[in-house]
């Protein structure tokens, strides 16, 4: 192999290089600025003499249209409309229908799941579209985001390691190894890989990803608090407290056939027992929308808020069960669906002077009054110490009444436009769900898997039928679709993308091989394929993992030749090592968490620095036990 001479162009890289990283690290500035100016200080430097390869001006800006980023907007797209209809609510729930609300349990099932499916998908599309899925969980279960999102994340990438379609660098081993052959003796010629001849190893990864996060993850995770619009929902009963001083909290209780209660009126019950019955479940149909003169039919289910004292008693009194979680309304009382919001009656309202029961409330608005706050007095059903029960449902509504409710957030959207009220709620999940397009949402994504996972079509633009489709049927409008992107992950990667082509095109990626490599000549098969392994790590993360297997194959092949070793398993350790993409968020999964989780870079060099060790220790020794 002839030694390469270090240029001034490859000190120039370098020195760009060792830059990014101390921009990262300290986060002086914010990482996707860091990144722009990093791809700036590129194009600058490109028309100094001696720097024309760090970077053709006129292809700069490619990054922006790179396969990659069109494919991380286009999935977005792709995930918002599939959220959009509902169908990741009701996912959310049978995750936690299966997991409960501990992360323990959770985590596992989200991170196994998320791994399965990207051995197919490609993990980038995986984690957008389970994102929705994991901040619901977040703000029903009370566990942090940050500490759901890096676990599902580090999975998705683990997941691309199952198949020979789960990665780029796997999709492209094939066509390496064909392009490698030429130069091999016959004795020596390498066969292809079958689609799941990597699938024990992925397996492993996977199972060591999730094994690590369930025991060291009290410690290498974040817990913060989140600060999401999703996560700033109130709940119901510390919101009622917090601000009304009324100790409530939402129960459910199991009506049976012979109950007393059957054949009694809502109204009366709530006023009889000092609390409130908000939601029914009857005949496999939940209601939160009903006239307060209804009558009880059993056996059924009743959502009832009161103190824990007064609804044991009135359980008591009438034969019930109080279950010991919300199960068949854990949904419905989500607060990414539904929570308290609170109104004003303006001074022009047509309201006034009129009750609740007069108005029908709840049956035409959708709102289950919980409280009426007049001056300095709250009035409610529910007693408590400071406030006495009051038949709120027939109290006249009076200008400046500020109204307390239990509501849906479609239902709330809805009160926004009636000039009758004015809500003062504002954080609540302001966006419609169309479950009725949740057929066209389905369509649209089978369209774009089918695609992906039977044609050559390019990446991107399979991903862009389905989110071009959803648009067309409406699923979410073209101005969804923009918000729904993350613009912080589009403008970092493709900011960084130049710089891995400067990597590559000055000769500094092969310069810095060549070193390593002689480093390595001499060493024991073992230690050279270890060797291979952690140059691909750190090739994966300063330019694309394609461009890493690229570059690298063709001498981890020349360097198993030579030491008489499998030239066919370095190739794959190649291969797989480029997904070793833990430690700084340029990879496009962890940048995509990045930002809803709030995590810094220091998080992902805290829990990527463990992760990476370990996919470099339990990659070589799968890498041996099967091949």
């Amino acid at each position: 192999m002839e030694p390469l001479a270090f240029t001034f162009e490859m000190g120039v890289v370098a020195a760009m290089l060792a830059f990014t990283v101390f921009l990262f690290v300290s986060e002086i500035i914010r990482i996707d600025l860091a990144a722009i100016l990093v791809l700036v200080l590129l194009g600058i430097f490109s028309y100094l003499p001696g720097l024309d390869n760090l970077a053709d001006p006129a292809h700069l800006f490619d990054g922006f249209a790179s396969n990659a980023v069109i494919s991380i907007i286009a999935v977005m797209i792709v995930g918002a409309g599939l959220d959009r209809t509902g169908i990741m609510n009701k996912v959310a729930a049978k995750i936690l229908k299966l997991g409960g609300t501990t992360e323990a349990r959770i985590l596992p099932i989200v991170s196994g799941t998320v791994g399965f499916i990207s051995s197919f998908l490609q993990n980038v599309g995986a984690a957008a579209l389970f994102l929705p899925v994991v901040s619901r969980i977040s703000v029903r279960s009370g566990i942090p985001l940050s500490r759901l999102l890096m676990p599902m994340g580090f999975c998705a990438i683990l997941g691309g390691t199952m198949t020979m379609v789960g990665s780029s660098p796997l999709i492209l081993l094939n066509d390496l190894i064909q392009s490698a052959n030429a130069s091999l003796p016959e004795g020596q010629k390498m066969e292809p890989f079958g689609l799941f001849s990597v699938t024990p190893i992925g397996a492993v990864l996977i199972l060591t990803g999730i094994l690590y996060f369930l025991l060291l993850g009290r410690w290498v995770l974040p817990g913060g608090a989140e600060d999401s619009d999703v996560a700033s929902a109130q709940g119901t009963s510390e919101y009622l407290q917090r601000v009304y001083g009324l100790d409530a909290s939402v129960f459910e209780v199991e009506v049976p056939e012979d109950s007393p209660l059957v054949g009694q009126i809502l109204a009366d019950i709530n006023n009889e027992n000092s609390i409130y019955i908000i939601s029914t479940f009857y005949r496999g149909k939940s209601s939160m929308v009903q006239i307060l003169t209804a009558e009880i039919a059993a056996p059924c289910r009743l959502a009832v808020i009161g103190q824990g004292g007064d609804v044991r008693r009135f359980a008591e009194r009438f034969g019930l069960t109080v279950r010991p979680e919300l199960d068949i309304f854990s949904e419905e009382f989500a607060s990414t669906n539904a929570g308290v919001a609170e109104l004003v009656i303006p001074p022009d309202s047509k309201l006034i002077g009129k009750s609740p029961r007069d108005l029908l409330l709840r049956k035409t608005y959708g709102l289950s009054l919980l409280a009426i706050h007049r001056g300095e007095d709250t009035l409610s059903h529910v007693k408590t110490e400071d406030h006495t029960p009051t038949q709120i449902g027939l109290v006249p509504f009076q200008a400046g009444d500020m109204l307390v409710g239990h509501t849906r957030w479609d239902n709330l959207m809805r009160l926004k436009r009636d000039p009758d009220f004015v809500v003062v709620t504002a954080d609540f999940p302001q966006d419609e769900l169309r479950p009725h397009k949740v057929g066209w949402a389905l369509f649209f994504f089978a369209i774009s898997l089918s695609l992906i996972l039977f044609t050559d079509v390019r990446l991107s633009l399979c991903l862009l039928v389905g989110a071009v489709g959803m648009m067309l049927s409406r699923v979410l409008s073209i101005d969804e679709a923009y918000r729904a992107v993350g613009w912080n992950t589009v403008f970092l990667l493709a900011s960084l993308i130049p710089l891995g082509h400067a990597v590559q095109n000055t000769g500094t990626a092969a310069w810095i091989a060549q070193q390593i490599l002689l480093v390595l000549d001499g060493w024991p098969i073992w230690a050279l394929q270890a060797g291979v392994a952690l140059l691909a790590t750190v090739f994966s993360l300063v330019m694309s993992n394609v461009g890493a297997t690229v570059l690298l194959v063709p001498l981890a092949v020349s360097i198993a030749v030579a030491a008489g070793a499998n030239p066919a398993v370095f190739a794959l350790t190649v291969a797989i090592s480029t997904s070793n993409s833990f430690i700084i968020p340029t990879h496009q999964v962890n940048a995509l968490i990045m930002g809803p989780a709030g995590y810094k870079v220091m998080d992902f060099v805290k829990s990527g620095g463990i992760m990476t060790v370990l996919f470099w220790i339990v990659s070589l020794l799968m890498l041996n036990l099967v091949f």
